[in-house]
This record gives structure tokens, sequence and C-alpha cells, in this order.
């Protein structure tokens, strides 16, 4: 049996019993510390970083070194070896850094996790939003009274209930109700398990749920009104759920909360990689997801005065490897080309058999269709919730993430596709990136004329002084916030088309940074963690490696139709509907199009799956979307890459931006830009 070593995190002093070649962030994550990790603890994203504190602590009779830790491998070596010089610089002890995922347990250790590995809660925008939708649920509630049986009529207790429920079914069905076949009519086990009790427990007076007009789930004793369900999108980052009324259509509650997979891989293809390398991947995988969906469904009963168990209904949606996750499928078929997945079509199943123990134990789970290999069913879902299948107009529905998903079209065709945006839109991939959480920076403006900026953090409405340097307390910045920030530099001169900061310049707030060239937003008095936070050269880099594919996407599917643009672009998602759409075309994320023509839609995907629990003619819909709508794989179409090319320019190498009239770097009003640049003022799309 292997040794075990005690290992101490702080600052949160938790202390853990390790087994000896255990890495850090494994032995992290089963004491309960979140240390953040964008990919799959591959040691490239950095964000892992933990400090060894070093020598004796006789309260916890620890001596700590770094010869506790195993010795850095070829990889890890490389990554530090062009930071630690930085680190140095800062009058820091380069060689007491680690990678948490490389570095294994071979001794007693006291590590502290810096403040910007620390995984934080995320602030989750995943509200419902306020729509019209028609009621015609698959579960009704039907309340009936019977008699005793006697010697005479010793009929048994089901037979008793369906003739019971025939003669009530056509006094008390609302026209939205589906009626009760009573030629199929069955009863479920568990269901039947406990009916003699309920009818006895309620003096013959019983209250049935029945699903689909054929299958009584539950028997409870006298009359009952709780009829609820559940409508779930299972976001990459994030799961939202909402408790909704499926009488009334009311959302009673919403719950969300960061996906646990998130510890395993930040992206899909982190967690893809983590299925196919360890033993159990996607045991573990499936069961943190199982297990978050049971605590917030506790959690939303619980809120409105309810029980888990009274939840008989969900729709669930999420993007096609969380929805293979989620089912327990192997994920390998979409990993590797040709990326086929387990099935399009929408699926049924029991709540308990994919481990949903919290809902009613009759409960069941729809999951809609798959619209395209990398296209999910969350996609499908806010196909329904906005409904571009129904409009004369083009309109452009983008769900931006990690991996955007895109459908252009009208109601006489759909087209979709999807393209790998990578995390630098979530704040990964940047220097001073974070996740949407208290103390993000959400918000940068750039003054034209000083050439200095002012921003606003989450958890704070007030804007930082850019001339005194005060105002809110900054520990890093989102992905809204480096999208304002990017097209701000862009937008004032400091940065070009091409994405290169101008030379020549001299300003207080430009800094050589470990990643070239960098722009200041707070200084370090303006954070809490005692750094300058600025927007280097390398971060504006990966924006534009993140913008370019999403632009190319757009491109490939107006090109589908013969248009030059689109009539309307709706953002979906937690992040879309939090970006400035001006910023997002001044970058040339999206296309031109009217400004206000741009819109920003919410959680498309959140709304859809509770479209979809509370119509069920919604749920038919979905699949018939599914048969119609066209698919294109970005990388097989012709001129792809000279396509990526031209798009990785602000906003674009050739294509014109008429729309964007207006908002051109304007150059001449800092004395500074007209002094390098005279009275030039460059026309968008041209670099």
């Amino acid at each position: 049996m292997a040794s075990t070593h005690k290992v101490i995190f702080q600052p949160m002093g938790v202390r853990a019993q390790v087994e000896e070649g255990t890495s850090l962030r494994t032995a992290a994550r089963a004491a309960g510390v979140g240390i953040d990790s964008i990919c799959g603890e591959k040691s490239t994203c950095g964000k892992c970083k933990i400090i060894v504190q070093r020598g004796e602590f006789p309260r916890d009779e620890i001596h700590s070194s770094l010869d506790h830790l195993s010795a850095e491998g070829e990889v890890e070596r490389v990554y530090w070896e062009k930071r630690r010089k930085g680190i140095k610089a800062r009058g820091e002890d380069p060689d007491a850094y680690r990678l948490s995922c490389q570095a294994e347990v071979c001794g007693d250790l006291v590590v502290l996790v810096p403040e910007a590995s620390r995984s934080v809660q995320q602030v989750v925008r995943k509200s419902a939003s306020e729509r019209t939708i028609e009621v015609r649920a698959t579960m009704r509630k039907l309340y009936v009274e019977m008699h005793e049986p006697t010697l005479e009529e010793p009929l048994a207790d089901w037979e008793r209930l369906k003739h019971a429920l025939a003669e009530a079914d056509p006094l008390t069905r609302r026209p939205t109700d589906l009626a009760l076949d009573m030629e199929e009519m069955k009863i479920d086990l568990p269901a039947l398990r406990s009916l003699r009790a309920a009818i006895r427990e309620g003096d013959w007076k019983v209250t049935a749920t029945i699903r689909n007009g054929n299958q009584v789930v539950r028997v409870e004793p006298g009359y009952s009104e709780t009829l609820v369900g559940m409508a779930v999108d299972v976001g990459t980052t994030t799961i939202a759920a909402h408790l909704c009324d499926l009488l009334t259509g009311e959302v009673l509650t919403t719950v969300a909360e960061m996906n646990p997979q998130v510890g395993y891989g930040e992206d899909i293809m982190s967690r893809m990689s983590y299925i196919n390398e360890e033993e159990n991947g996607l045991e573990t995988l499936h069961k943190a997801v199982i297990d978050a969906l049971n605590k917030l469904a506790r959690h939303a009963a619980r809120q409105v005065g309810l029980k888990a168990t009274d939840i008989v209904d969900a729709v669930i949606v999420g993007n096609t490897t969380m929805h293979h996750i989620l089912l327990g499928i192997d994920t390998r078929g979409l990993s590797q080309a040709p990326y086929v997945p387990a099935l399009h079509d929408a699926i049924d199943v029991r709540a308990h058999e994919i481990g949903i123990t919290a809902f009613h134990e009759g409960a069941s789970v729809h999951l809609l269709p798959i619209t395209a290999s990398f296209v999910g069913a969350d996609h499908m879902a806010a196909i329904l919730a906005e409904a571009p299948h129904e409009q004369d107009e083009y309109w452009l529905l983008v769900d931006v993430g990690t991996n955007a998903e895109l459908v252009l079209g009208n109601r006489e065709r759909l087209i979709c596709t999807s393209t790998p945006t990578g995390p630098a839109f979530e704040g990964a991939h940047v220097e001073y990136g974070m996740r949407a959480a208290d103390g993000a920076i959400e918000r940068i403006e750039i003054d034209p004329v000083t050439l200095l900026p002012r921003f606003k953090i989450i958890g704070d409405e007030n804007w930082s002084d850019p001339g005194s340097g005060k105002g809110p307390i900054a520990r890093g910045i989102c992905g809204s916030g480096i999208i304002d920030g990017v097209a701000e530099l862009f937008r004032v001169g400091l940065v070009g088309a091409d994405g290169r900061f101008t030379p020549g310049l001299e300003l207080p707030n430009l800094t050589q940074t470990e990643n070239g060239l960098g722009y200041i937003i707070a200084w370090a008095s303006q954070t809490n963690i005692d750094r300058d936070i600025a927007i280097t050269q390398d971060d504006v880099r990966q924006i534009q490696l993140a913008k370019a594919p999403l632009y190319v996407a757009a491109h490939y599917l107006m090109d589908s139709f013969g248009i030059e643009r689109p009539d309307r672009i709706l953002l979906a998602g937690g992040f879309g509907s939090h970006i400035d759409t001006k910023h997002a075309m001044l970058l040339g994320m999206i296309p031109d199009c009217p400004l206000d023509h741009v819109y920003a839609v919410g959680n498309s995907a959140g709304d859809g799956a509770r479209i979809a629990l509370l119509n069920r003619d919604k749920r038919q819909e979905a699949r018939d979307i599914l048969k119609h709508i066209q698919r294109i794989e970005l990388p097989a179409q012709p001129g792809f890459q000279d396509q990526f090319i031209m798009a990785l320019h602000f906003p674009h190498m050739v294509d014109p931006y008429p729309n964007l009239d207006g908002f051109a770097p304007d150059r001449k009003e800092s004395p500074l830009m007209k002094k390098l640049f005279g009275e030039t003022k460059p026309t968008i799309g041209q670099s």
C-alpha cells in the first residue's frame, strides 16, 4: 500500500492525507479545494499554479520542501522557462512556483493557492426571460373518488382506479389536456406498489399523475394540485435549471451552479480527452453532472416549499458532448473524424435510468434532437425559442462560447454549423483572464483624447476614475471585458487592424510584459492581486484567433444563401447576452448588420428547454426541424484557410462594414494619435 503524506492548502487551511504519487490538483479536488484549470491538465494554461511554502510548521508537525514534490518534467520545464524571469522581477521566488496538475506529492507539504488560481463561484447569467408559452404539458393530474370494494364487487385497486379515471376524464379535461387512452392505459410499477396505501390513506379519494394520456406515474392520497417539471441547460461551464409549474407555465424559481466537470477540463475537447485517457473517465464525468442535477433539483424545490420528488417531468439540453456524457454514452465517436454522434433524434428516458434520483421515481427526461455533430440539443432549443424558421427575413442566431453554434435562414430554409472558438471569450488564455465572477472587469472604455481607460467590475455598479485611479477593486478580466478592451484599443487607434499595437506610442499605461507590449487597464493599487492588470499583445492575438472562426462560420452560411449580410443577428447564451454588440461588430466577431438589428436574446437554450417542457407540440416541432435543417462542416469548405486569415483582421481584411461608419478609429481626437498619423481616419473593413 502506498504511503500517504499530509498536505495543507492555504489560505483555505484545508488539510488532507494524500497518497504518494498523486498530483497536487487531484489532491486538491478530492479535498474540496478549487484550483482553476482550462487545459485538461496538459500544463499549457498555467492557471493551476501553486506556491510551495518551505520550512518547518511545528503546529502541524510538517517540514515542507520543494523536494517533497516530483521533479519538473519536460513539458512543465518548458512552461516555466520563459516565465520565471518575470516572477523574479516581481521580487518573488521563481523556484517556489509549480503547476499543480504536474507536481506529484512525495512528502509533507504546505502550499499556497494564489488568488488567480482559485476557482471562484461564477456569476451565472442564465435567468429565464419573459415569454408567452402555450401550456400543453405531457403531464396532467386527475382527482377521482372511488367506492370501496365489497364481496359482491371485489374489483382490484388498479382496475377500480382505471374505471374512475375513465369516468372523470371527460368532465375535467381542459382543451390543452391530452385525452386519456383507456385501452392503452398502464401504471408504473413504483406507482402500483404504492397504490394500495395511497387509496386507503385518502379514504378512496386520490389524485393520479398521468403521462401522455396513457401512463399513471404517481398516485397521491386525496386532492393534490402540485404538478412541476424542470427545464435544464447543461452548459460546458454552467448548469442552469428552471423549476416550472406544469399547469400555469410559471417559472417558480431558477437555480444554477458551475458544471463540476470544469475540474476535469474547461472545454469539451479536454473532457473528451479525459474520457479517452482515464480508465473510468466517462463514469467520473457522468456522475459529476448527475450529482449536480440532483443537488439543483433539491435546492430549487426547497426554495419554493416543495420536495424534489414532486418533479415528474424534465427537458434537458446541452451541446453534443454534454448530451452524451449525461446519458453515459461514449464520446470517442465525437473526438475523431467524421465526428459522428450516437444519435441525432430526440430521446426520452426515465430519470432514474441515468441516475437522477432526486426527481419522482416515475419522472421522465426528454432530450431534444442533436442538430449536427457539434450543433447540439442546446442549439435546437435556441431555435425553438427564437424561431428563425418562422421568419421571412434572414436571421442569424449565434450562441457564443468555447464552441460557437450558428444557424442562418428563414421559413424557407435553415443551415447550421459550429466552430471551436477556444476559451478566450470566457477569460481563458488571457494573461489576467478569469470567469465572470465578482471582481472581474466586465466593461472597459478608453477616452479617445487622453487615451486613458476606465472600467467597471462585476458586483459594483461604479466605474473607476481614470484620473485618480480610485474606484472598484479588480481581480481580473472576464470575457465581456476583454472584448470591450480589445475593441476600444482598436477604436482609439492604439491597436491597428492587424491586431498589433501601434508603433511609436509613449503612454503611461503602456508597459512591457512577459507576453509583449501591454496596455494597463487597472493599476496594482486598483487590484487585489497586487499587480497591474493589462491587456497584452498576446491577449489581442488570442481574441483574433477566437473571433476569426466565428466570422468565417457566418461567412459560409451567408455564402450558402448568396447574401452579403443577414437582416438580423441574435446573440444567445450567457456570454453573448453580455457583450457589447457594437464592440463585437467592431472586432468582426459577427457580420455587418444594422446595429439596431443586433440583439442579445439571453439564455435561449434554457428558454427553449422550458418551451419544450411546457408544450409537448414543440418537442415534435424540434424533430420536424431536424428533418429539414441543413448542416455544413467548415474545414471541408473551399478556401477555408484563406477566409480564416482574412478574418483575423479587425473587423475584416476586405469585407466592408458600412454599418460601423462613425465608429472607425478616430485618430484626430487624441493629440498623440494626430501627431503619429496626422488627419488619417481609416475606413472600417480596409487594412
